[in-house]
């Protein structure tokens, strides 16, 4: 699957969309049962919608706080990789902080909008001297009614494949 063109074709066509949307729970079988939806943005990054369904509710009926931090983070990913190629490059989370506003008791938008200079000039350029780079986007969680509910900053360690190594 080249993720890249999948995004930017998704971003203007509905078809392309549900092509997208019927793709990412099979290659990321972990998200597969929040149900979560994926919708390019159309001036450039990503938004995740985190249905207000049974299985994405806590104990008091509103969405869990890791079904938030999990839409966050894959958000945050799927916006970096749509202007790196993730045949050239490996992101792997280094950290997620989640901070939380408010309740979620509605479906929500989770939105992270980076910008391709600021990929190029805080990762592609620093990889050109260095092995791996963290690189740190900001995820903003909404409601339907507009409420901030939480905050997420993820960082992500950036690698070249080339540069990888791992034990077996």
């Amino acid at each position: 699957m080249n993720l890249p063109l999948l995004l930017a074709k998704a971003r203007h066509s509905g078809h392309w969309r549900w092509r997208l949307n019927f793709l990412l729970p099979w290659a990321i079988p972990f998200n597969r049962p929040h149900g979560f939806r994926v919708h390019p943005l159309p001036t450039g990054g990503i938004s995740v919608r985190i249905p207000y369904w049974r299985v994405n509710r806590n104990h008091i009926n509103g969405i869990h706080a890791c079904a938030i931090a999990t839409a966050s983070e894959m958000c945050s990913g799927l916006s970096v990789l749509e202007k790196l190629d993730p045949k050239k490059y490996r992101l792997i989370m280094r950290t997620l902080h989640m901070e939380y506003h408010y309740q979620a008791k509605q479906p929500a938008i989770a939105k992270c909008v980076p910008t391709e200079e600021e990929i190029a000039e805080l990762v592609v350029r620093p990889l050109a001297s260095r092995d791996s780079v963290d690189y740190s986007s900001t995820v903003e969680v909404h409601d339907a009614h507009g409420n901030h509910l939480a905050t997420a900053k993820v960082t992500w360690q950036v690698k070249e494949w080339g540069k990888v190594r791992t034990k077996v």
